[in-house]
């Protein structure tokens, strides 16, 4: 797969972009694992203009992680296309994403993010405006979900019948406003991250003869298999993986070895230490205090310490642990000698 002059292999999977979760330090982590692609945070294009420190912190790149995308949002044209000169300029990205998908209220609900999946023709002014500013210098792409809401998923004649899905015919718009790549989630905004990502409609815009650009499906791509499923099925060019990645960056060489035929021995012990590399990266580009409570959703969600018998009290102490001193006692003294046990994780 390939975007304008950026060549990310064969079946390519990509680390999707989260709020407080893709960092630097995790995005180098992802990219060691395997990722072919990182994306940032969403970078609010409204504070980026107003030159709010905290978010002009997410613009930082460093070239380990490349190819490396900047994702940014907002509701008004003028400062997402104001905000995307900022972002190319500052961070020099290999890739620029508009994010017209976060279903979170207080993106969506006035109307940035997957609130857009209401405003089309604003969606479409948007992107065409940054293609004109910026494309010259970077490839402009696109992720987004299927709909607003289940009624919305097609689009009716007068008689109100299903002519097509609303996707497709979205899709085939965002192309001609320039975008270089789309990335659909397979969900509405109404189900948040709520039951089965639906791939169909993914599957019906890759399978439309107009679409030339590529497109990147994602939504409960959690194995392997799942991957495979979704480039062999569905047809789609890329896949992008979010939450499966909490607590398990090492998803991505899980992937990589299903796609590719190969193996990676990836013990317990092992991934206990790829878990303190991400400690010790978040502390370092952090502070202590701020880098473990940034750490801790990716230390609950880990399927690592699934299956530990009474696991609870351990679980309460690293979580309220408060420095790495004692975050790492607690792995080490307390944790890897259970992992080490052959009937944990079985």
């Amino acid at each position: 797969m390939q975007i304008r002059n950026i060549n990310l292999g064969e079946r390519p999977v990509l680390l999707a972009p989260m709020e407080d979760v893709t960092d630097i330090g995790f995005r180098l982590l992802c990219r060691k694992m395997g990722a072919s692609m990182v994306y940032s945070e969403f970078v609010a294009a409204d504070a980026l203009v107003r030159s709010v420190s905290k978010t002009f912190q997410k613009l930082a790149v460093c070239d380990d992680e490349r190819p490396v995308v900047i994702q940014t949002y907002g509701r008004f044209p003028d400062a997402v296309e104001d905000a995307a000169e900022i972002i190319v300029e500052t961070a020099h990205p290999d890739v620029l994403d508009l994010n017209f998908g976060c279903p979170v209220k207080r993106v969506a609900g006035k109307g940035a993010g997957a609130g857009m999946l209401q405003t089309p023709d604003k969606m479409l002014d948007i992107i065409e405006r940054v293609v004109r500013r910026v494309g010259d210098r970077v490839p402009v792409t696109v992720k987004t979900r299927l709909g607003w809401d289940t009624p919305s998923l097609y689009l009716r004649d007068a008689e109100g019948n299903k002519t097509r899905g609303f996707i497709v015919d979205l899709a085939e718009k965002i192309q001609d406003a320039g975008a270089e790549a789309l990335t659909i989630h397979g969900r509405t905004r109404s189900q948040m991250y709520q039951g089965e990502a639906d791939w169909t409609l993914i599957g019906e815009v890759k399978a439309n003869p107009r679409m030339r650009i590529p497109i990147i499906g994602n939504g409960d791509i959690t194995s392997g298999e799942k991957a495979k499923e979704a480039f062999e099925r569905y047809g789609v060019d890329a896949v992008m993986v979010g939450r499966a990645t909490f607590g398990r960056p090492w998803i991505f060489r899980e992937i990589r070895d299903v796609l590719d035929g190969t193996h990676t021995d990836m013990t317990n012990d092992w991934k206990l230490d790829v878990l303190k590399e991400q400690i010790h990266e978040s502390i370092a580009r952090i502070d202590e205090y701020r880098g473990i409570l940034h750490i801790r959703r990716h230390l609950a969600a880990s399927p690592l310490f699934k299956g530990i018998p009474n696991f609870r009290d351990t679980r309460i102490a690293m979580l309220q642990a408060e420095t790495e001193e004692s975050l790492y006692h607690i792995l080490e003294e307390q944790i890897r000698p259970i992992l080490n046990n052959p009937r944990v994780n079985e």
